[in-house]
């Protein structure tokens, strides 16, 4: 019975489940130094599995519980022998020292071995806003996490139970509510202040004067995505569902002149320092457009169309120098597990100079095909301007 209630306990299934996100954690540690290293050795092989750290979890708690029962009897010993039986207050206050330590220990260690795994430098003008602006946050709880931690052990410690000392009864006290009711405020006001206005220059970014944004339709939909970029007049034609074949799988409009100059692209090659708008769309069910370097992030939401403006800084060769990759590569992921396929979903993202750019985007296909040329009856003209200039010819030949 009393076994039964060890597995039926709250608390032991608590702790196997905290067990269990160490092993998680000591996991996450050991590939991101593996990744870091570059090395496959042997000594560098991840052999602790998840189970392994909850098997010596077990014999952790097995030797805990066998360490009491041993102090235990010695107590119950101790007052068959009308001795003085073990103090637990000061046992107690012992081990929450020890914790404290221990802990504190092991925090440290998460940081320094976990710290390699945060995001990689910015490549974009608001993306370095966005990092201090997690920075700012990050330090001021991590302060607040050691000292409030600190206190608290120390005070279980410090003011243990004592034959010699009478507690103080405080019910209430009007200064020491205010005091951790203001300053938490002030600090969580300013917090919330600094990121709205980092949030609102990032959303409400504008063109430069004189330059418009370059505008990207990302389409994704179960398991790629699509790129789509505007032809020589710049603007992208428009689109509707209802128009989607298999040869115009993004339902463009060819009833709005400007999209017979749209192009496809498999890559996403962006010029460095301009600004650059994503208008992003979902077919089937909700993605994500994610991009760490830049710092972006944005649902993508079948029929509920977002965008996201941002301007990269650093170029892929630029970054290659930086990072010393000579194969490194600006990526495009899906943030939403998507279906079955979901890792499918990545493409590569080129950040190049102008000049590269106006070369790359002229060697592009047209979104408008032959074989959709055909289903939408228009082989006998490409564009409206070319069907009146045919026309023109013929009446000149007549």
């Amino acid at each position: 019975m009393g076994f039964k209630n060890l597995i039926t306990s709250k608390k032991m299934l608590s702790l196997t489940a905290a067990a269990m996100l160490m092993g998680t954690n000591v996991l996450m540690a050991q590939t991101a130094a593996t990744t870091a290293t570059g090395t496959t050795a042997p000594e560098q092989v991840n052999w602790m599995g998840v189970s392994y750290y909850i098997l010596l979890f077990v014999i952790l708690c097995v030797s805990v519980g066998i360490v009491g029962k041993v102090f235990k009897v010695y107590d119950l010993s101790q007052q068959m022998q009308n001795k003085k039986p073990l103090n637990w207050n000061n046992v107690m206050g012992i081990v929450c020292i020890v914790f404290l330590v221990v802990a504190g220990y092991g925090a440290y260690w998460s940081i320094t071995e976990q710290g390699s795994m945060s995001l990689p430098e910015a490549a974009s003008a608001h993306g370095v806003k966005v990092d201090a602006m997690f920075m700012t946050t990050t330090v001021i709880t991590m302060i607040v996490f050691v000292v409030t931690q600190i206190c608290l052990f120390w005070f279980l410690f410090r003011y243990r139970n004592s034959p010699k000392r009478k507690a103080y009864y405080l019910p209430h006290n009007n200064t020491i509510e205010k005091i951790w009711t203001i300053i938490p405020a002030i600090v969580l006001t300013v917090l919330v202040v600094f990121g709205f206005f980092t949030w609102q220059e990032i959303t409400n970014s504008t063109d430069a004067k004189g330059e418009a944004s370059l505008n990207i339709d990302i389409t994704g939909h179960q398991f790629a995505w699509e790129f789509r970029y505007p032809g020589k007049d710049g603007v992208l034609g428009k689109k509707n569902y209802t128009l989607t074949t298999a040869n115009n799988n993004l339902g463009v409009d060819f009833k709005d002149k400007t999209s017979f100059d749209d192009l496809r692209a498999d890559t996403l090659v962006l010029p460095v320092h301009k600004m650059v708008r994503l208008n992003i769309f979902a077919q089937d069910v909700i993605h994500s457009v994610y991009m760490p370097h830049f710092r972006v992030q944005m649902n993508a939401v079948p029929g509920l169309p977002t965008f996201f403006r941002f301007t990269p800084t650093i170029t892929t060769d630029e970054m290659r120098t930086k990072t010393g990759d000579p194969k490194f590569e600006y990526l495009l992921y899906c943030n939403k597990i998507c279906g079955s396929s979901h890792y499918n979903m990545q493409r590569v993202v080129r950040v190049v100079s102008e000049s590269e750019y106006n070369q790359w985007i002229a060697r592009q296909k047209p979104y408008l095909t032959d074989a959709l040329k055909k289903e939408l009856k228009l082989a006998d003209a490409t564009t409206p301007d070319q069907k009146d200039n045919s026309s023109k010819r013929l009446a000149l030949n007549n």
